[in-house]
């Protein structure tokens, strides 16, 4: 694909410019399914007014700004006048990210997760990449990835390892997590990774701009060498990239040619599991996968890296001993085998204990910080809202226990924090039953059954 300058002419239109857009992208998309080598020389002049603001749409109104303090509705005051400047510094090269604003969140397992904040400009170039680069690395991805793809989902994966499980000679499990993954990304491999398909200077420049723009926290700007920081729009998409390349196509292509029994990776950014038919076969992937995987400058994690046995015929063979197989951990819910109620294998998953306890731990911050701060009516509504969206990612066949244990803890730390507003108590116990015949709460539900994912 040749390389043409800036295209003046999308900046014409304003009604006609997204239709364009549209086009354009979806014939990249052709282009690159047809000629899986070809490399793309020419995308940045798909970085015009129309398209920037097609992408400014897409941004969330109501996330925290940058360093620079400016939010989203601040910045599209003027957005005309800040779309054209940013589209000219593009043109000339002069754009420079800021660095990202540094934020910590706790993990459910204990420490501290490191979040990077784009200015909303930067947010705004990062979702514009985002979507010529969608374009044309989704055509290249395997089937064994969901984690921030189009039309895939978490409980797409859970669905392919319940099928996996249940149908299939599944014996053990490879259960490994990749150390800090966002924070250990290497540099020199991701723009590796990129060259095989993108060819833009202008492209890869803004990309590696992005990677070494720093971070700044409690007014000190800090650079890095290495990383790619949680946050961002773009690092989802960084990430499947880099683990396509370093993780997906060689199990794909050396893992399972090499194994003697059935072998299978489903993988949700950096969080995967492996199922293998043969113990040496999985053994040979664990020893492997450190040596791969410290190729490109990622580490497993020594506190999670195991192999266990798992599946139907190791469940029948540990019930004629009296034993009980290993569970694990993936997507927030702990995996383990049991029987359904005729005695035949079942796959079972529940809620992660770490995962309840954070969730639990949120609820009451949020009950005790909300309190007083806006009338219980309105604060009840966003309760209802938090608990429906709590019910529809872990309201999944099996897990009715733990979505009502979540729901009785949540109303029992209502009345609590309800009854704490003031020295005066709000309510005894029965009075607040009463309140919630009138304002009941989300009932817990099953949003997906098992069978029916598929």
């Amino acid at each position: 694909m040749a390389a043409v300058p800036w295209d003046e002419r999308d900046t014409s239109s304003a009604h006609r410019g997204g239709q364009r857009k549209s086009t354009k992208l979806s014939f990249l998309t052709a282009l690159a399914r047809e000629n899986p080598q070809m490399r793309f020389t020419s995308l940045a002049h798909l970085l015009t007014v129309d398209f920037l603001k097609e992408c400014f749409e897409e941004l969330k109104k109501d996330k925290a700004p940058g360093v620079d303090g400016v939010t989203v509705k601040e910045y599209e005051i003027t957005l005309e006048k800040n779309l054209k400047e940013l589209v000219e510094k593009l043109k000339a090269k002069r754009y420079k990210p800021q660095p990202v604003r540094r934020v910590y969140i706790p993990k459910s397992r204990g420490g501290k997760r490191l979040l990077g904040i784009p200015t909303v400009e930067d947010k705004l170039v990062q979702m514009a990449l985002k979507k010529i680069l969608e374009v044309i690395f989704e055509v290249d991805f395997l089937d064994v990835s969901y984690g921030f793809r189009p039309k895939r989902s978490c409980h797409q994966a859970l669905d392919i390892l319940d099928k996996a499980v249940m149908t299939k000679p599944v014996n053990y499990i490879v259960d490994m997590d990749i150390e800090k993954f966002f924070d250990n990304v290497n540099h020199k491999w991701l723009m590796k990774f990129l060259r095989m398909r993108i060819a833009d200077s202008s492209i890869l420049r803004l990309i590696g701009r992005f990677l070494k723009s720093g971070v700044m926290e409690e007014g000190r700007c800090y650079q890095i060498d290495k990383g790619t920081p949680q946050g961002g729009v773009l690092s989802p998409l960084l990430a499947n990239i880099y683990l396509h390349f370093s993780l997906d196509l060689w199990f794909e292509k050396v893992v399972k040619r090499r194994s003697k029994g059935f072998s299978q990776l489903i993988r949700y950014v950096d969080d995967f599991v492996a199922c293998f038919q043969r113990v040496d076969d999985a053994r040979a992937f664990g020893k492997e996968l450190k040596e791969r995987l410290n190729k490109v400058g990622l580490r497993i994690s020594k506190e999670k890296s195991r192999i266990i046995c798992f599946g139907r015929y190791p469940y029948y063979w540990a019930r004629k001993k009296g034993k009980r197989l290993a569970t694990f951990d993936f997507l927030g819910f702990t995996h383990y085998c049991t029987k359904t109620r005729k005695g035949y294998f079942r796959l079972g998953r529940k809620t992660s204990k770490a995962k309840f306890r954070q969730g639990i731990k949120e609820m009451n911050q949020w009950l005790k910080d909300v309190r007083n701060q806006v009338e219980l009516k309105e604060w009840w509504k966003v309760l209802k809202l938090k608990l429906i969206g709590y019910f529809r990612y872990y309201g999944i066949s099996g897990n009715m226990r733990k979505i009502r244990a979540f729901h009785k803890q949540t109303v029992r730390l209502a009345f609590k924090w309800i009854n704490r507003r003031s020295q005066k108590r709000s309510y005894n116990w029965e009075q607040f039953q009463q309140f919630l015949h009138f304002n009941p709460l989300p009932v817990p539900k099953m949003y997906h059954l098992t069978y029916t994912l598929s």
